[in-house]
């Protein structure tokens, strides 16, 4: 494996990708190798450790609603596509029947 190669195959025996310059070879070391954006590292040679970092701890992650807030981009698509729907803003037939049809109540099933 080389050091800008980070793909792993399942199963496959995972060793660390790091190039030790000065041996001219790669660490090849097997326990506690995880994958990075630069490939196989192990504790050692990880980014955070390279930099002299400590490792980050671990993190409750993105919040549950993240992904499912209105972000301000699609908030103007929809007050845009109401604009064209109520015919304040010109726009060609088919997109102002979208825009109807998108803006429309939809009945409660």
């Amino acid at each position: 494996m080389t050091s800008h190669d980070s793909t792993h195959v399942p199963g496959a025996s995972a060793a660390c990708g790091h190039w030790i310059g000065t041996d001219q070879r790669h660490c090849g070391a097997a326990r506690g190798v995880r994958l990075y954006g630069t490939g196989l590292r192990c504790p050692a040679h990880t980014p955070a450790a390279l930099a002299g970092r400590p490792e980050p701890a671990p993190g409750p992650g993105m919040p549950a609603g993240a992904w499912t807030a209105l972000s301000p981009l699609g908030t103007s698509a929809l007050i845009d596509a109401r604009a064209v729907a109520s015919g304040k803003r010109r726009s060609s037939p088919h997109v102002y029947r979208a825009a109807q049809a998108a803006t429309a109540p939809r009945e409660q099933t």
